[in-house]
C-alpha cells in the first residue's frame, strides 16, 4: 500500500523521524547519550515495510538501545517498544488528517487493467492503518483481499521480510504463490517475495533505491508503474520460468 498504491511512505518516514528524534533527544537529556538523528537511510534499512513494533526494535538495536517491548496497549510515547510504535502511529494519523492521502495514479491504472483482464489483485501491507488510508482514497473495492497489520496479528503471521502476508493474500484469492506477482517498494518486501517463491517480484524505486531492491531480490525495478504493463509483466514471468528450467 504505502509507496506503491498511496504516496504515504513519505508520511510514514516523517512520522518515524519525529518519533525517534524526540525519543533520542530525551535519552540525550536523561542519559547524556550524544544525539544522532534518525535518517532516511535508517528508515529504509530498519523500519520501511516492517511491522511497526519490529521496526522500532530493529532501529533501537542499531543504536545499541534496549528497552522493554511492552504491550500494544501501552500509552503512546511510553518508554517501551510498543509505546514508541504507538506514538509513531499517533503522529502518522495526525499528518494524514492534516495533509490528506495522494494516490499514485499509474498504480490505479495498472490495477484496473489487471482487473479488466480477469487478474485478481490483493493488498498485503504491514500497516495497521489500511482501512483509514483506503477509505480516504476510495480504493478498497479494487482489492479482492486485504491482509494488513491487524489481520496479520489476528492470524499470527510473521512480518516482512518473511513472506507470510503475501502468501496469505494469495491463498485468500485461491492463487498459488508460484503464480502470484509481488509489487513492492521496500527492501523487506522484495526480500519477502524472493523468499516466498513468487512468480515475479517487481520493485518500485521511489527513493532512488534501485540497487538495494535488486540486491534484496527484485526481478525487475521501475521508478513508477507507468513504466510497465500487463504485457511486459507476462513476458518477464515467462523469461524467469525459462531461465529456471
Amino acid at each position: 500500500m504505502d509507496g506503491v498504491v498511496t504516496d504515504t511512505a513519505s508520511v510514514h518516514a516523517a512520522a518515524w523521524k519525529q518519533t525517534f528524534d524526540t525519543y533520542l533527544r530525551s535519552r540525550e537529556r536523561e542519559f547524556h547519550q550524544p544525539f544522532k538523528e534518525f535518517t532516511t537511510a535508517d528508515y529504509h534499512f530498519f523500519v520501511d515495510g516492517r511491522p511497526r513494533y519490529n521496526g522500532v526494535e530493529a532501529f533501537l538495536k542499531s543504536r545499541g538501545i534496549r528497552i522493554p517491548r511492552g504491550t500494544p496497549e501501552d500509552c503512546p510515547g511510553s518508554g517501551t517498544v510498543c509505546g514508541l510504535g504507538n506514538q509513531k502511529n499517533t503522529v502518522f494519523n495526525r499528518l494524514i488528517e492534516s495533509e490528506g492521502v495522494r494516490l499514485f495514479d499509474s498504480t490505479v491504472v495498472l490495477i484496473r487493467e489487471l482487473l479488466q483482464c480477469g487478474v485478481r489483485v490483493g493488498l498485503a501491507t504491514s500497516s495497521n492503518n489500511s482501512a483509514e488510508v483506503l477509505g480516504r482514497t476510495g480504493t478498497a473495492s479494487l482489492f479482492a483481499t486485504i491482509v494488513d497489520g491487524m489481520e496479520s496479528a489476528r492470524l499470527g503471521l510473521k512480518g516482512k521480510p518473511a513472506p507470510d502476508i503475501f502468501a496469505a493474500a494469495a491463498a485468500n484469492m485461491g492463487v498459488p504463490s508460484a503464480r502470484a506477482i509481488i509489487v513492492e517498494d521496500a527492501v523487506a518486501g522484495v526480500q519477502a517475495g524472493a523468499e516466498g517463491g513468487f512468480a515475479l517480484i517487481v520493485g518500485v524505486a521511489r527513493e532512488n533505491n534501485e540497487r538495494e531492491l535488486l540486491e534484496g531480490g527484485a526481478d525487475v525495478v521501475v521508478r513508477d508503474l507507468s513504466e510497465t504493463s500487463l504485457e511486459q509483466i507476462n513476458r518477464l514471468v515467462q523469461d524467469k520460468r525459462t531461465r529456471a528450467r
